[in-house]
Protein backbone atom coordinates (compact mmCIF):
# COMPACT_ATOMS: atom_id res chain seq x y z
CA UNK A 1 0.00 0.00 0.00
CA UNK A 2 2.69 2.69 0.55
CA UNK A 3 4.65 1.54 -2.38
CA UNK A 4 1.78 2.13 -4.44
CA UNK A 5 0.98 5.42 -3.23
CA UNK A 6 4.84 6.47 -3.24
CA UNK A 7 4.54 5.74 -7.03
CA UNK A 8 1.07 7.53 -7.65
CA UNK A 9 2.71 10.45 -5.92
CA UNK A 10 6.38 9.81 -8.02
CA UNK A 11 4.23 9.95 -11.07
CA UNK A 12 2.41 12.71 -9.93
CA UNK A 13 5.10 14.77 -9.49
CA UNK A 14 7.00 14.52 -12.51
CA UNK A 15 3.52 14.82 -14.49
CA UNK A 16 3.68 17.98 -12.87
CA UNK A 17 7.60 18.85 -13.91
CA UNK A 18 6.79 17.77 -17.44
CA UNK A 19 3.97 20.16 -17.48
CA UNK A 20 7.29 23.11 -17.41
CA UNK A 21 9.17 21.49 -19.26
CA UNK A 22 12.02 24.67 -20.14
CA UNK A 23 11.14 25.61 -16.47
CA UNK A 24 12.19 22.50 -15.09
CA UNK A 25 15.41 21.84 -17.24
CA UNK A 26 17.15 25.54 -16.49
CA UNK A 27 16.24 24.87 -12.78
CA UNK A 28 18.40 21.31 -13.07
CA UNK A 29 21.25 23.39 -15.02
CA UNK A 30 22.14 24.62 -11.29
CA UNK A 31 22.78 21.11 -10.36
CA UNK A 32 24.16 19.79 -13.34
CA UNK A 33 26.97 22.23 -13.58
CA UNK A 34 27.36 21.65 -9.59
CA UNK A 35 27.88 18.34 -9.80
CA UNK A 36 30.04 18.31 -12.78
CA UNK A 37 32.31 20.86 -11.49
CA UNK A 38 32.53 19.30 -8.09
CA UNK A 39 34.06 16.05 -10.49
CA UNK A 40 35.99 17.80 -12.47
CA UNK A 41 37.92 19.80 -10.08
CA UNK A 42 38.47 17.34 -8.07
CA UNK A 43 39.83 14.92 -10.58
CA UNK A 44 42.08 18.05 -12.06
CA UNK A 45 43.57 17.86 -8.41
CA UNK A 46 43.74 14.21 -7.74
CA UNK A 47 45.67 13.93 -11.28
CA UNK A 48 48.34 17.01 -10.61
CA UNK A 49 48.60 15.66 -7.13
CA UNK A 50 49.12 11.95 -8.52
CA UNK A 51 52.01 12.94 -10.62
CA UNK A 52 53.75 15.00 -8.31
CA UNK A 53 53.49 11.97 -5.74
CA UNK A 54 54.77 9.59 -8.63
CA UNK A 55 57.74 11.61 -9.35
CA UNK A 56 58.78 12.25 -5.67
CA UNK A 57 58.16 8.20 -5.16
CA UNK A 58 60.62 7.52 -8.27
CA UNK A 59 63.28 9.46 -6.30
CA UNK A 60 63.22 6.64 -3.58
CA UNK A 61 61.28 6.87 -0.12
CA UNK A 62 64.02 5.39 1.22
CA UNK A 63 66.59 7.74 -0.28
CA UNK A 64 68.29 10.41 0.74
CA UNK A 65 69.87 12.64 -1.95
CA UNK A 66 72.49 15.29 -1.82
CA UNK A 67 73.28 18.06 -4.30
CA UNK A 68 76.30 20.45 -4.54
CA UNK A 69 75.69 23.93 -4.49
CA UNK A 70 77.21 26.82 -5.48
CA UNK A 71 77.83 29.10 -2.76
CA UNK A 72 77.81 33.04 -3.56
CA UNK A 73 80.34 34.87 -5.55
CA UNK A 74 82.33 35.99 -2.47
CA UNK A 75 84.18 32.15 -2.21
CA UNK A 76 85.77 32.57 -5.62
CA UNK A 77 89.80 33.66 -5.65
CA UNK A 78 91.40 35.45 -8.28
CA UNK A 79 94.05 33.38 -10.23
CA UNK A 80 97.49 34.71 -11.41
CA UNK A 81 98.88 35.45 -14.66
CA UNK A 82 98.07 37.70 -17.18
CA UNK A 83 94.79 36.52 -18.03
CA UNK A 84 92.25 37.58 -15.92
CA UNK A 85 90.23 34.93 -14.02
CA UNK A 86 88.77 32.96 -11.01
CA UNK A 87 88.32 29.67 -9.55
CA UNK A 88 86.19 28.31 -7.68
CA UNK A 89 86.24 25.37 -5.04
CA UNK A 90 82.73 23.81 -3.64
CA UNK A 91 80.47 21.02 -3.60
CA UNK A 92 80.69 17.04 -2.16
CA UNK A 93 83.63 15.42 -2.15
CA UNK A 94 84.41 11.47 -2.00
CA UNK A 95 85.55 11.45 1.90
CA UNK A 96 81.92 12.89 2.50
CA UNK A 97 81.06 10.04 1.04
CA UNK A 98 83.04 7.32 2.20
CA UNK A 99 82.03 9.07 5.62
CA UNK A 100 78.13 8.73 5.22
CA UNK A 101 79.14 5.28 4.68
CA UNK A 102 80.92 4.61 7.62
CA UNK A 103 79.31 6.62 10.33
CA UNK A 104 75.38 6.87 9.22
CA UNK A 105 73.89 3.88 11.11
CA UNK A 106 71.43 2.23 8.47
CA UNK A 107 73.35 3.20 5.03
CA UNK A 108 72.97 0.12 3.03
CA UNK A 109 74.54 1.91 -0.12
CA UNK A 110 76.45 5.25 -0.89
CA UNK A 111 75.87 6.21 -4.51
CA UNK A 112 77.96 9.32 -5.89
CA UNK A 113 77.48 11.08 -9.09
CA UNK A 114 79.79 13.34 -11.34
CA UNK A 115 77.81 15.26 -14.02
CA UNK A 116 78.64 16.70 -16.88
CA UNK A 117 77.22 18.89 -19.69
CA UNK A 118 78.33 17.90 -23.21
CA UNK A 119 77.62 17.21 -26.68
CA UNK A 120 77.49 13.49 -27.89
CA UNK A 121 78.32 12.32 -31.37
CA UNK A 122 77.81 9.79 -33.57
CA UNK A 123 78.78 10.12 -37.21
CA UNK A 124 77.00 13.62 -37.79
CA UNK A 125 74.25 13.15 -35.69
CA UNK A 126 75.30 15.80 -32.26
CA UNK A 127 72.99 16.28 -29.45
CA UNK A 128 73.77 17.75 -25.56
CA UNK A 129 73.69 15.50 -22.65
CA UNK A 130 74.40 15.35 -19.36
CA UNK A 131 77.66 12.48 -18.96
CA UNK A 132 77.20 11.26 -15.42
CA UNK A 133 80.25 9.36 -13.82
CA UNK A 134 78.63 6.74 -11.72
CA UNK A 135 78.81 3.20 -10.08
CA UNK A 136 77.25 -0.45 -11.08
CA UNK A 137 74.97 0.06 -8.06
CA UNK A 138 73.08 3.20 -9.73
CA UNK A 139 70.99 1.03 -11.50
CA UNK A 140 69.79 -0.85 -8.43
CA UNK A 141 69.51 2.60 -6.40
CA UNK A 142 67.82 4.43 -9.20
CA UNK A 143 65.71 1.63 -10.56
CA UNK A 144 66.65 2.12 -13.89
CA UNK A 145 66.10 -1.32 -16.28
CA UNK A 146 68.18 -2.18 -18.57
CA UNK A 147 66.96 -2.90 -21.70
CA UNK A 148 69.25 -3.61 -24.00
CA UNK A 149 72.85 -5.15 -23.07
CA UNK A 150 74.22 -4.31 -19.69
CA UNK A 151 74.76 -1.97 -17.22
CA UNK A 152 78.54 -0.49 -16.18
CA UNK A 153 80.31 -3.34 -13.84
CA UNK A 154 82.81 -3.50 -11.65
CA UNK A 155 85.56 -4.72 -13.79
CA UNK A 156 84.92 -0.96 -15.95
CA UNK A 157 84.94 0.81 -12.78
CA UNK A 158 88.42 -0.70 -11.75
CA UNK A 159 90.29 -0.51 -15.23
CA UNK A 160 88.54 2.87 -15.84
CA UNK A 161 87.12 1.71 -19.45
CA UNK A 162 86.21 3.63 -22.27
CA UNK A 163 82.67 2.46 -22.11
CA UNK A 164 79.15 3.63 -21.29
CA UNK A 165 75.45 3.27 -21.28
CA UNK A 166 72.83 5.50 -22.97
CA UNK A 167 69.33 6.01 -22.28
CA UNK A 168 66.53 5.04 -24.97
CA UNK A 169 65.66 8.34 -25.89
CA UNK A 170 69.36 8.91 -26.58
CA UNK A 171 69.89 5.95 -28.22
CA UNK A 172 66.86 6.56 -30.88
CA UNK A 173 68.24 9.86 -31.35
CA UNK A 174 71.74 9.45 -32.35
CA UNK A 175 70.86 5.98 -33.96
CA UNK A 176 67.70 5.99 -35.83
CA UNK A 177 69.16 2.97 -38.08
CA UNK A 178 71.86 1.50 -36.63
CA UNK A 179 72.86 -0.48 -33.23
CA UNK A 180 73.77 1.48 -30.49
CA UNK A 181 75.95 -1.95 -29.05
CA UNK A 182 77.67 -2.30 -32.39
CA UNK A 183 79.05 1.69 -32.00
CA UNK A 184 80.94 3.85 -30.31
CA UNK A 185 80.43 7.33 -29.17
CA UNK A 186 82.55 10.41 -29.34
CA UNK A 187 82.42 12.99 -25.97
CA UNK A 188 84.86 15.55 -26.08
CA UNK A 189 87.92 13.63 -27.77
CA UNK A 190 87.13 10.16 -26.27
CA UNK A 191 85.13 7.58 -27.68
CA UNK A 192 83.08 5.32 -25.68
CA UNK A 193 82.03 2.01 -26.51
CA UNK A 194 78.26 1.65 -25.84
CA UNK A 195 77.74 -1.51 -23.52
CA UNK A 196 74.37 -1.14 -22.81
CA UNK A 197 70.40 0.81 -22.91
CA UNK A 198 68.49 1.47 -20.12
CA UNK A 199 64.90 2.69 -19.50
CA UNK A 200 65.07 5.16 -16.55
CA UNK A 201 61.73 5.34 -13.90
CA UNK A 202 61.44 8.85 -14.17
CA UNK A 203 61.89 11.88 -15.94
CA UNK A 204 63.64 14.73 -13.13
CA UNK A 205 66.01 17.45 -13.64
CA UNK A 206 69.57 16.36 -12.47
CA UNK A 207 71.58 19.36 -11.28
CA UNK A 208 74.67 20.17 -13.62
CA UNK A 209 78.31 20.89 -12.63
CA UNK A 210 77.68 24.57 -11.91
CA UNK A 211 75.29 23.81 -9.39
CA UNK A 212 72.02 24.85 -11.39
CA UNK A 213 69.26 23.03 -13.20
CA UNK A 214 70.10 22.98 -16.51
CA UNK A 215 66.68 20.91 -17.20
CA UNK A 216 68.15 18.54 -19.01
CA UNK A 217 65.76 14.88 -18.67
CA UNK A 218 67.37 11.87 -17.53
CA UNK A 219 66.26 10.30 -20.96
CA UNK A 220 69.35 11.88 -22.84
CA UNK A 221 71.51 10.80 -20.28
CA UNK A 222 75.35 9.14 -20.83
CA UNK A 223 76.27 6.85 -18.08
CA UNK A 224 80.50 6.08 -17.53
CA UNK A 225 82.16 4.50 -14.94
CA UNK A 226 83.25 7.74 -11.84
CA UNK A 227 86.82 6.30 -12.57
CA UNK A 228 87.02 6.81 -16.08
CA UNK A 229 85.08 10.28 -15.41
CA UNK A 230 87.76 11.46 -13.02
CA UNK A 231 90.29 10.64 -15.63
CA UNK A 232 89.08 11.92 -18.78
CA UNK A 233 87.59 14.84 -17.28
CA UNK A 234 89.00 15.66 -13.74
CA UNK A 235 88.07 17.48 -11.47
CA UNK A 236 88.34 20.96 -12.23
CA UNK A 237 86.23 22.57 -14.66
CA UNK A 238 87.35 25.98 -17.09
CA UNK A 239 84.99 27.75 -19.32
CA UNK A 240 86.77 30.81 -20.82
CA UNK A 241 85.46 33.89 -22.79
CA UNK A 242 86.46 37.48 -23.67
CA UNK A 243 90.35 36.52 -21.96
CA UNK A 244 89.04 35.68 -19.12
CA UNK A 245 88.54 32.03 -17.35
CA UNK A 246 86.25 30.72 -14.70
CA UNK A 247 87.19 27.41 -13.22
CA UNK A 248 85.41 25.48 -10.55
CA UNK A 249 86.46 22.46 -9.16
CA UNK A 250 84.01 20.02 -7.85
CA UNK A 251 84.28 15.99 -7.00
CA UNK A 252 80.63 15.07 -7.05
CA UNK A 253 77.72 16.59 -7.48
CA UNK A 254 75.56 14.32 -6.09
CA UNK A 255 75.66 11.58 -3.79
CA UNK A 256 72.29 9.15 -3.64
CA UNK A 257 72.05 7.53 0.35
CA UNK A 258 69.93 4.92 0.40
CA UNK A 259 68.62 3.47 3.66
CA UNK A 260 67.63 0.51 5.54
CA UNK A 261 63.80 1.09 5.80
CA UNK A 262 61.45 4.86 5.95
CA UNK A 263 62.12 5.03 10.25
CA UNK A 264 65.98 5.07 8.99
CA UNK A 265 65.58 7.88 6.87
CA UNK A 266 64.00 9.94 9.74
CA UNK A 267 67.03 9.31 12.00
CA UNK A 268 69.76 9.78 9.43
CA UNK A 269 68.32 13.25 7.58
CA UNK A 270 69.61 15.68 11.00
CA UNK A 271 73.02 13.13 11.05
CA UNK A 272 73.90 13.70 7.71
CA UNK A 273 73.01 17.39 7.60
CA UNK A 274 74.90 17.59 10.98
CA UNK A 275 77.88 15.88 9.95
CA UNK A 276 77.97 17.89 6.01
CA UNK A 277 77.82 21.18 8.05
CA UNK A 278 80.18 20.17 10.32
CA UNK A 279 82.94 19.51 7.53
CA UNK A 280 81.70 22.53 4.94
CA UNK A 281 82.99 25.95 5.74
CA UNK A 282 80.44 27.30 3.21
CA UNK A 283 76.86 26.41 2.18
CA UNK A 284 77.83 24.70 -0.92
CA UNK A 285 75.41 21.52 -0.66
CA UNK A 286 71.60 21.10 0.02
CA UNK A 287 69.95 17.76 1.31
CA UNK A 288 67.06 16.37 -0.46
CA UNK A 289 64.60 14.05 1.47
CA UNK A 290 62.23 12.43 -0.87
CA UNK A 291 60.36 10.96 1.54
CA UNK A 292 59.33 14.62 3.33
CA UNK A 293 58.40 15.74 0.49
CA UNK A 294 56.01 12.47 -0.30
CA UNK A 295 54.12 13.68 2.78
CA UNK A 296 54.21 17.66 2.17
CA UNK A 297 52.26 16.44 -1.20
CA UNK A 298 49.84 14.31 -0.05
CA UNK A 299 49.26 17.35 2.87
CA UNK A 300 49.26 19.82 -0.04
CA UNK A 301 46.70 16.83 -1.98
CA UNK A 302 44.22 16.91 0.90
CA UNK A 303 44.22 20.92 1.21
CA UNK A 304 43.88 21.23 -2.59
CA UNK A 305 40.55 18.78 -2.65
CA UNK A 306 39.18 20.54 0.06
CA UNK A 307 39.46 23.70 -1.41
CA UNK A 308 38.84 22.83 -5.22
CA UNK A 309 35.82 20.75 -3.33
CA UNK A 310 34.84 23.51 -1.68
CA UNK A 311 34.46 26.07 -4.62
CA UNK A 312 32.67 23.70 -6.37
CA UNK A 313 29.99 22.86 -3.76
CA UNK A 314 29.09 26.39 -3.97
CA UNK A 315 27.50 25.85 -7.21
CA UNK A 316 25.65 22.91 -5.98
CA UNK A 317 24.10 25.88 -3.21
CA UNK A 318 23.48 28.25 -6.13
CA UNK A 319 21.57 24.98 -7.37
CA UNK A 320 19.85 24.29 -4.04
CA UNK A 321 18.80 27.91 -4.12
CA UNK A 322 17.73 28.00 -7.59
CA UNK A 323 15.22 24.91 -6.99
CA UNK A 324 13.70 26.06 -4.02
CA UNK A 325 13.20 29.76 -5.50
CA UNK A 326 11.26 27.54 -8.41
CA UNK A 327 9.28 25.32 -6.05
CA UNK A 328 8.12 28.51 -3.60
CA UNK A 329 7.14 30.26 -7.49
CA UNK A 330 5.11 26.75 -8.11
CA UNK A 331 3.27 26.64 -4.32
CA UNK A 332 2.24 30.17 -5.44
CA UNK A 333 0.65 29.39 -9.13
CA UNK A 334 -0.59 25.82 -8.03
CA UNK A 335 -2.36 27.17 -4.54
CA UNK A 336 -6.05 26.56 -6.04
CA UNK A 337 -4.78 22.75 -7.27
CA UNK A 338 -3.77 22.41 -3.46
CA UNK A 339 -6.79 23.36 -2.16
CA UNK A 340 -8.73 21.46 -4.40
CA UNK A 341 -6.52 18.79 -3.47
CA UNK A 342 -7.17 19.09 0.21
CA UNK A 343 -10.79 19.48 -0.16
CA UNK A 344 -10.79 15.89 -1.87
CA UNK A 345 -9.17 14.29 1.27
CA UNK A 346 -5.83 14.89 1.04
CA UNK A 347 -3.26 15.21 3.92
CA UNK A 348 -0.41 17.75 4.83
CA UNK A 349 1.81 14.54 4.60
CA UNK A 350 0.64 13.94 1.18
CA UNK A 351 0.81 17.57 -0.08
CA UNK A 352 4.44 18.15 1.71
CA UNK A 353 5.50 14.68 -0.10
CA UNK A 354 3.93 15.69 -3.80
CA UNK A 355 6.76 18.81 -3.44
CA UNK A 356 9.67 16.93 -1.89
CA UNK A 357 9.21 14.26 -4.86
CA UNK A 358 9.44 17.07 -7.33
CA UNK A 359 12.30 18.33 -6.19
CA UNK A 360 14.22 15.60 -5.72
CA UNK A 361 13.62 14.19 -9.12
CA UNK A 362 14.64 17.89 -10.23
CA UNK A 363 18.08 17.47 -8.21
CA UNK A 364 18.65 13.37 -8.41
CA UNK A 365 17.79 14.02 -12.21
CA UNK A 366 20.18 16.73 -12.65
CA UNK A 367 23.03 15.10 -10.47
CA UNK A 368 22.99 12.07 -13.08
CA UNK A 369 23.27 14.11 -15.63
CA UNK A 370 25.70 16.07 -14.33
CA UNK A 371 27.84 12.96 -13.13
CA UNK A 372 27.97 12.35 -16.87
CA UNK A 373 29.26 15.51 -17.67
CA UNK A 374 31.25 15.31 -15.11
CA UNK A 375 33.47 12.00 -15.66
CA UNK A 376 33.43 13.17 -19.62
CA UNK A 377 34.77 16.60 -19.05
CA UNK A 378 37.81 15.61 -17.35
CA UNK A 379 39.06 13.06 -20.17
CA UNK A 380 38.49 15.95 -22.63
CA UNK A 381 40.76 17.91 -20.63
CA UNK A 382 43.47 15.16 -20.97
CA UNK A 383 42.67 15.22 -24.53
CA UNK A 384 43.05 18.32 -24.92
CA UNK A 385 45.83 19.57 -22.83
CA UNK A 386 48.55 16.27 -21.96
CA UNK A 387 47.02 17.14 -18.16
CA UNK A 388 46.83 13.69 -16.29
CA UNK A 389 43.13 13.85 -14.56
CA UNK A 390 42.19 11.05 -12.12
CA UNK A 391 38.04 10.50 -11.85
CA UNK A 392 37.68 8.70 -8.16
CA UNK A 393 34.93 6.43 -6.93
CA UNK A 394 34.06 9.01 -3.80
CA UNK A 395 34.10 12.42 -5.53
CA UNK A 396 31.12 10.81 -8.16
CA UNK A 397 29.59 9.20 -4.69
CA UNK A 398 30.05 13.26 -3.12
CA UNK A 399 28.47 15.40 -5.36
CA UNK A 400 25.58 12.94 -6.29
CA UNK A 401 25.15 12.55 -2.75
CA UNK A 402 25.02 15.90 -1.73
CA UNK A 403 22.85 17.15 -5.12
CA UNK A 404 20.77 14.56 -3.43
CA UNK A 405 20.77 16.01 -0.55
CA UNK A 406 20.19 19.49 -1.60
CA UNK A 407 17.00 18.65 -3.23
CA UNK A 408 15.52 17.35 0.38
CA UNK A 409 17.10 20.55 2.18
CA UNK A 410 15.87 22.95 0.35
CA UNK A 411 12.25 21.61 -1.42
CA UNK A 412 11.60 20.41 2.62
CA UNK A 413 10.41 24.50 3.25
CA UNK A 414 8.20 24.68 -0.26
CA UNK A 415 6.73 21.67 0.52
CA UNK A 416 5.82 22.35 4.12
CA UNK A 417 4.82 26.07 3.01
CA UNK A 418 2.70 24.08 0.60
CA UNK A 419 0.89 22.27 3.33
CA UNK A 420 0.50 24.51 5.29
CA UNK A 421 -1.90 26.53 3.54
CA UNK A 422 -5.54 26.55 4.68
CA UNK A 423 -7.93 24.94 2.17
CA UNK A 424 -10.83 27.10 1.93
CA UNK A 425 -8.09 30.41 1.61
CA UNK A 426 -6.36 28.47 -1.13
CA UNK A 427 -10.19 27.42 -2.96
CA UNK A 428 -10.96 30.89 -3.11
CA UNK A 429 -7.19 31.83 -4.17
CA UNK A 430 -7.68 33.33 -8.09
Amino acid sequence: MISYQLASTVRLGIKSLLLHKLRSALTMLGIIFGVCSVIAMLAIGEGASFEAQEAIKKLGSNNILLRSVKPPEQGRSQGGGGSRGSQLKYGLTYLDGARLQTTIPGVLRVLPMRIIRENVRFARNEYPCQVIGTLPSYADVSGAAVVRGRFLCHMDEQHKDNVCVITTGLAQRLFPTDDPLDHSIKIDTFYYRVVGIVQERSQPEQRSQSGKMEGQPLDNNVYIPLGTSRTRFGEVLVRRSAGSFEAEEVQLHQITVQMRDTEAVETADPQIKSMLEHFHEQNDFEVIVPLQLLRQAEQTKRIFNIVLGSIAAISLLVGGIGIMNIMLANVTERTREIGVRRALGAKRRDITRQFLVETVVLSVGGGLIGVVVGVITPVVVSQLSDMKTIVTFWSVLLAFGISGAVGIVFGLYPARAAARLDPIDALRHE
